[in-house]
């Protein structure tokens, strides 16, 4: 069974950086490198929110809100996922989640939380 496990979260003042963390484990059939991945989050009172997505052989795609800030990578060796976030802003606040597939509906984690505030 594929796993995904979030983490590299944390509360920052905007204008930092953070980097997020997927650790996706469990593949049987397909590999890692064989699955296009993505992120999405969920903001305080709001719905899943696509953020970036990753084909497989490494093409990314991103949000309006977070291009340019925010950078998709896949390492297939160590079947990890990254997203780079840099000039945060209050409103990337949110409980960030990885995902199998290029739009975020398929196996997600448990999430990491993301806090920006000054």
């Amino acid at each position: 069974e594929v796993q995904v496990a979030e983490s590299g979260g944390g509360t920052v003042q905007p204008g930092e950086s953070l980097r997020l963390s997927c650790a996706a484990s469990g593949f049987q059939f397909k590999s890692f490198s064989s699955y296009a991945m993505s992120w999405v989050r969920r903001a305080p009172g709001k719905g899943l929110e696509w953020v970036s997505g990753i084909n497989r052989d490494g093409g990314p795609i991103y949000a309006d809100s977070v291009k340019g800030r925010f950078t998709i990578s896949r390492d297939n060796a160590k079947n990890m996922l990254y997203l780079q976030m840099n000039n945060l802003k209050t409103e990337d606040t949110a409980v960030y989640y990885c995902a199998t597939g290029l739009t975020g509906s398929g196996i997600r984690g448990q999430g990491t939380q993301v806090t920006v505030s000054s």
